[in-house]
């Protein structure tokens, strides 16, 4: 999770989303401390025992409005009992004149006060998911990153043991390259991780033997994509004689990744497997999961549906 300042939201975000300075610079080194943003609502009436006054503060129309109706003496008192919390920094939406003393209070607390053109609603639409995306969890994997059917999967697997080569036969078959080598991984809400390349690798590749290609330049827009959901992963490792691999997916693995459960699917190689095909069979099987239907399992049911009847079996057998 990485920090945010007053001053960088304003640097960063000023064109989209029409962002005015109404303080001077003094408030804007606050720290934001998280995603979350409020409007004061009933702590401009005096009642402040559940304000959540660490959050990014909003003033739509409706509280500005209220703040006009106060006469003179009620409003100053409403504005001191409000700006004397610690509050990171306020947002005036529609682009509403402050009613006095709103900024003079502000200044003298050190709060920054920023006008915004944007309608209370388009604020917030547009401003939530930088601030989530900005705040969440994220962590980094080596692995190479691929979009297949639809579908995320991230090969991980030791140092040249082929993860970009597969990804690359993958691109050859219509798929699409998401990121390699350094996947960017952070959560959103509860149980969705989405992976990235590092803005500087903009969907190049190390292959062996080769060095440095331009994924979108050999295969064209259509091969790359900016982001994607990581729903398998797909690790791949060195055939081993004595080990022990899933043979009927009935018993699924899983690896937390920020906490999030993702499904893994081991993939031992040897000469002549076609790990491509393998790849794609594992997308396809993941969407098939996804709408409900589990191969292994009802294989596994129609097994012990025959086994329970075993007269039948016997009775069909004319030698």
């Amino acid at each position: 999770m990485r920090s945010l300042t007053v001053e960088e939201l304003l640097r960063t975000k000023r064109e989209a989303l029409h962002l005015e300075l109404l303080t001077d610079e003094r408030g804007l080194s606050h720290s934001i401390p998280g995603p979350d943003i409020s409007s004061p609502g009933l702590a401009l009436t005096g009642y402040t025992e559940r304000f959540p006054a660490d959050r990014v503060q909003v003033l739509g129309e409706t509280e500005i409005s209220f703040l006009a109706s106060l006469d003179p003496e009620r409003r100053t008192g409403a504005l001191e009992t409000f700006f004397a919390f610690d509050i990171p920094v306020v947002f005036i939406t529609k682009g509403q004149p402050p009613p006095e003393p709103l900024v003079t209070v502000a200044l003298a607390r050190g709060v920054p006060v920023i006008r915004t053109a944007l309608k209370t609603s388009d604020f917030y639409a547009r401003i939530k998911p930088f601030l989530e995306d900005r705040f969440a969890l994220a962590t980094t994997m080596h692995g190479s990153l691929a979009d297949v059917y639809g579908v995320g999967l991230l090969f991980v697997g030791k140092s040249g043991i082929g993860k970009s080569e597969a990804v690359l036969d993958l691109i050859e078959r219509g798929h699409r390259l998401v990121a390699d080598d350094m996947v960017l991984i952070s959560r959103r809400g509860n149980e969705v991780l989405i992976g990235r390349g590092h803005e500087l690798q903009r969907h190049h590749m190390e292959i062996r033997g080769i060095g440095i290609i331009d994924i979108a330049r050999l295969f064209g827009i259509r091969a790359i994509r900016q982001q994607k959901r990581v729903e398998v992963i797909v690790q791949l490792e060195i055939w081993d004689q004595q080990g022990e691999y899933d043979r009927t997916g009935l018993e699924p693995q899983f690896v937390e990744v920020l906490g999030v459960p993702i499904p893994k699917v081991i993939v031992p190689l040897n000469p002549g497997k076609n790990i491509t095909v393998i790849a794609e069979v594992v997308a396809m099987n993941h969407l098939m999961k996804y709408a409900g239907i589990d191969s292994a399992a009802r294989f596994n049911q129609r097994l012990q549906n025959r086994m329970r009847t075993p007269g039948e079996y016997l009775e069909e057998d004319d030698e």
